[in-house]
């Protein structure tokens, strides 16, 4: 039984410590809404407030099948160099300067859970 409650314990720790998945996905949030939700929506649907303003619409993060063909290296490619780097919108700005590497994945990780299918 001890084994038990040792191994929830090192779940929950896994989970709710920095660095853990729920902190990175919480950055990724956070980041998310900081930086992409202008244009990308707050809901991640590639609505948000400067949509209306563009020629191409901005990507739409809970499009589970586009999602998934862009992988993750993709992702982070198209936040730190802008879109043009992955062969899409030259709208889409290269946010290297401003955002570092570690939460670009922590936005990574968040895109990837706004893409997931609604169970």
């Amino acid at each position: 039984m001890m084994g038990h409650y040792r191994m929830i314990l090192i779940l929950a720790l896994a989970v709710f410590l920095p660095g853990g998945a729920a902190a990175e996905n919480k950055r990724g949030h956070e980041l998310y809404h900081a930086y992409c939700s202008q244009c990308h929506g707050v809901n991640g649907d590639g609505f948000g407030v400067n949509a209306g303003y563009m020629d191409v619409l901005p990507k739409d993060h809970t499009e589970t099948k586009e999602m998934k063909s862009r992988s993750d290296d993709d992702l982070f490619k198209a936040i730190k160099s802008g879109g043009a780097a992955v062969n899409k919108s030259v709208l889409m700005p290269a946010w290297g300067n401003n955002i570092a590497d570690e939460d670009i994945r922590a936005l990574v990780v968040y895109l990837r859970e706004l893409s997931k299918p609604v169970e």
